[in-house]
């Protein structure tokens, strides 16, 4: 397990150690355009500009896919601060030429080809009349605006996937209406008015695309983990997770002695941090504020639980904002403070974590101190030290005829089970699911057959 958890740690970092400043970073696009392609680009733009290289080779050659995971794509893409190149190493099919279109310059292969994006659904047919309108109507607008924004011919890029385009360079008409538009290496590259249609020119690889276009560098070479699949799903499942850890903390208090509760919440949140430090999302420091912050709140429960809250609000906040700020997708060179778009997603994932917390601990702490398990469980640790209650005579509320309203004392802790003393009877009692210290002065509020709920005297 500790093996599987280095590696897992070790390749990002790996990847990161590798590029030095003026290095020119090759990034394989390959297979399925999907959410897992995504994880593995984010990363290593990221990594590429956090470590100043000096240009991105994409090494592209890919069929397409997921057109929501292209948009994403090109919006990373077009948000990059360093120089950007495509090599389309034999295909750069339907979402992958979108991808291609968002990167500053294209080289192309000697058999390679780019284009075909029309939508289509994920049986292979067409979409309906509406939605295919739809569709195309946005995205002509993003790939125009993406290709006018990285120096490329807008009508040729919106040509890949509107059939109804006809693409005319002054009075020649490269692409007539009623087919989307594909290209091949020699077409792109084909010069008309002095400009190239689209690519820049042809590469053998991408040793010779660097020299082709003057780049001087050292070539790194990112490379993806086994783990951008994992790290894709683990994001995705970020409410649970923070659910999880909720509940589990929330247990491990209700119930000392028992440890399970305690290492599902520190798996869970460990999880969180992992799966976003391997989608490039957070570094090691905002798990170092949840750990400051999870310390104050020690700090406040141990020590000054009657006397200040100040510990435990900080502390809390710090969680919080962690949690919050590990969820934020920002780019080097962006503002600190994020965007109202950059926190909605994450706002979205606290508020379901935060809101499915209080209804399934309401629910816990209503129902769970009459399970047997957990009352076997908290008794383990209700009996304090000092004389042994072995030989005193348990008694039941319809033995001494407990009612609603009489007065006794706690004998041990209640946590939330435990024993308290009405006259000289020692009865099996149980709280509504908060503490109540020994020797604590109580009062029967509900009996139900054996069952008798107090709660503490001072707070009727």
């Amino acid at each position: 397990m500790l093996a599987l958890i280095c590696s897992l740690v070790a390749a990002p970092v790996h990847a990161r150690e590798v590029i030095h400043k003026g290095d020119v970073v090759v990034v394989p696009l390959r297979g399925e355009v999907a959410p897992s392609l995504l994880a593995f680009l984010r990363r290593s733009v990221k990594t590429a500009e956090t470590n100043e290289a000096s240009a991105i080779i994409f090494d592209m050659n890919t069929y397409g896919g997921r057109l929501d995971t292209a948009t994403d794509i090109v919006n990373a893409l077009n948000q990059t601060k360093i120089p950007t190149y495509t090599f389309i190493n034999t295909n750069a099919g339907s979402a992958g030429s979108l991808i291609a279109i968002a990167t500053q310059h294209i080289y192309m292969a000697p058999v390679s080809a780019i284009g075909a994006a029309a939508p289509i659904l994920p049986t292979g047919e067409d979409l309906p009349t509406t939605a295919k309108e739809k569709t195309i109507s946005y995205w002509s607008a993003l790939i125009r605006g993406s290709a006018t924004r990285n120096g490329h011919n807008p009508n040729v890029a919106e040509a890949f996937m509107n059939k109804d385009k006809e693409v005319k360079i002054g009075d020649r008409i490269v692409h007539p209406k009623g087919a989307v538009l594909t290209l091949n290496a020699q077409e792109a590259t084909e010069r008309i008015n002095g400009k190239p249609l689209l690519a820049e020119g042809v590469a053998d690889s991408v040793p010779d695309l660097a020299k082709k276009a003057g780049l001087k560098g050292n070539i790194a070479r990112i490379e993806p983990t086994g783990f951008e699949q994992i790290a894709f799903w683990i994001t995705a499942l970020a409410p649970l997770l923070l659910l999880g850890g909720i509940l589990g903390a929330y247990l491990e208090f209700k119930m000392p002695g028992v440890t399970w509760p305690g290492v599902i919440s520190a798996i869970c949140f460990a999880l969180f941090f992992l799966g976003h430090y391997l989608a490039g999302l957070a570094g090691w420091e905002v798990v170092a504020l949840f750990i400051l912050g999870m310390v104050l709140v020690l700090i406040e429960i141990l020590f000054f639980a009657h006397s200040t809250i100040v510990f435990g609000v900080v502390g809390v906040f710090l969680m919080l904002a962690s949690l919050l700020w590990t969820m934020i997708d920002r780019y080097p060179g962006q503002n600190f403070f994020p965007t109202g778009k950059m926190l909605a997603m994450p706002l979205l994932n606290m508020f379901i974590a935060i809101i499915g917390s209080f209804i399934v601990i309401a629910l816990l702490a209503r129902y769970l101190p009459r399970t047997s398990i957990y009352r076997r469980f908290a008794l383990m640790d209700s009996s304090p030290p000092g004389p042994s209650l072995a030989g005193v005579p348990r008694q039941f509320a319809t033995a001494i005829a407990l009612t609603p309203g009489m007065q006794g004392t706690a004998v041990t802790v209640l946590r939330p089970s435990g024993k308290a003393r009405f006259a000289d009877h020692v009865v099996d009692v149980v709280t509504e699911g908060e503490f109540i210290a020994s020797q604590t002065p109580v009062t029967v509020i509900q009996t139900d057959g054996m069952r008798v709920v107090v709660k503490s005297a001072a707070q009727i």
